[in-house]
């Protein structure tokens, strides 16, 4: 058994890996660590855990787990990592953002592996650390790497992105709210949010060329969960020729569906699944790219490098259903 360590395990990405770690067949969960909610249940916090996993919160970790997950918020991984020291032998999985980029993957002598399977799957089977992508770069790079592997990424890509109020995390803002999310929309960080890094680099490692500007606009939905993202660019290849290069490039990958029927959110939220979808009007092609945010889009990603990592096949314990309706 995979002896696993949560770390902020209040938040939602942590509800998230114990909800789908409970049942893997691979893992026990040794301790779920929160400075806030020490010596309370779980289901103080993740109130749809009551009665499913006996468990407390508690403010002590165990240095000697296989793998710990760091759900901390953005920035906060590089201090909690000074501050708490793990065995050599524990691999570490860091869903936040400190390690994601090439000039910050190299932190006291451990190289973090930028951790998107359909990318760097040989390499993540290999390595003891990993950088989580982001959940709006999963989404947008899983649309957009068939093209860079094909030399097809030579204009700019215009990208309309919309996710759930979960993105946000758990701490209230003025946006969060319901009475302001509700029945309402916006955009934030246009052209300039954080992810465009991350996913700049993943490009260029298949297009070593690629320099078109990525032209992302950010929404905020009136939904908790899923994102839902547009993308378009210029090909002069036909819609079938593209449809056979998507396939191509994900025929190894079991959570990428490739079609060119209209797609919807619901079809991913609570799963690791992302669906693609491909529309040629002229020489604009369209590619629209469902996940949800929390599970494909963090978590559950999460879990499939920890497969990846532990030389298990990498949709154990992700065979999960959608909500449907």
């Amino acid at each position: 058994m995979i002896n696993v360590g949560i770390i902020g395990g209040s938040g939602y990405t942590a509800g998230e890996l114990i909800r789908i770690l409970m049942y893997h067949p691979n893992v026990k969960i040794d301790f779920v660590y929160s400075t806030t909610n020490a010596g309370k249940p779980l289901s103080v916090a993740h109130h749809d855990l009551m009665g499913d996993i006996e468990m407390n919160f508690t403010d002590v970790i165990n240095p000697d787990v296989n793998v710990v997950f760091l759900c901390l918020g953005h920035g906060k991984s590089i201090s909690f990592l000074q501050e708490n020291q793990f065995a050599g032998h524990t691999k570490i999985i860091d869903l936040g953002n400190d390690f994601r980029l090439n000039k910050d993957a190299h932190f006291e002598g451990k190289d973090f592996i930028y951790g998107l399977p359909e990318l760097n799957k040989s390499d993540i089977k290999k390595a003891n650390y990993i950088a989580n992508p982001g959940c709006f770069a999963t989404a947008i790079q899983l649309a957009l790497l068939p093209l860079a592997k094909n030399n097809l990424l030579n204009n700019d890509v215009h990208i309309n992105a919309t996710t759930g109020s979960t993105g946000a995390g758990v701490g209230l803002s003025d946006t969060s709210h319901f009475s302001w999310r509700n029945n309402n929309m916006s955009h934030y960080k246009a052209f300039e949010h954080q992810h465009l890094g991350e996913i700049s680099e993943s490009l260029v490692q298949l297009q070593d060329d690629f320099e078109s500007d990525l032209l992302f606009i950010p929404n905020r939905g009136d939904f908790p969960r899923g994102i839902f993202a547009t993308l378009y660019t210029l090909s002069d290849d036909s819609l079938e020729q593209l449809v056979a290069k998507y396939e191509e490039f994900y025929k190894n990958e079991p959570f990428v569906t490739v079609t060119t029927t209209n797609i919807n959110m619901k079809q991913v939220v609570q799963t690791n699944k992302c669906i693609i979808s491909l529309l040629k009007k002229g020489n604009r092609v369209l590619i629209t790219s469902v996940i949800d945010n929390l599970t494909k889009g963090a978590s559950g990603q999460a879990i499939q490098n920890m497969n990846l990592m532990f030389g298990l096949e990498e949709t154990t314990g992700l065979h999960l259903k959608p909500s449907g309706f």
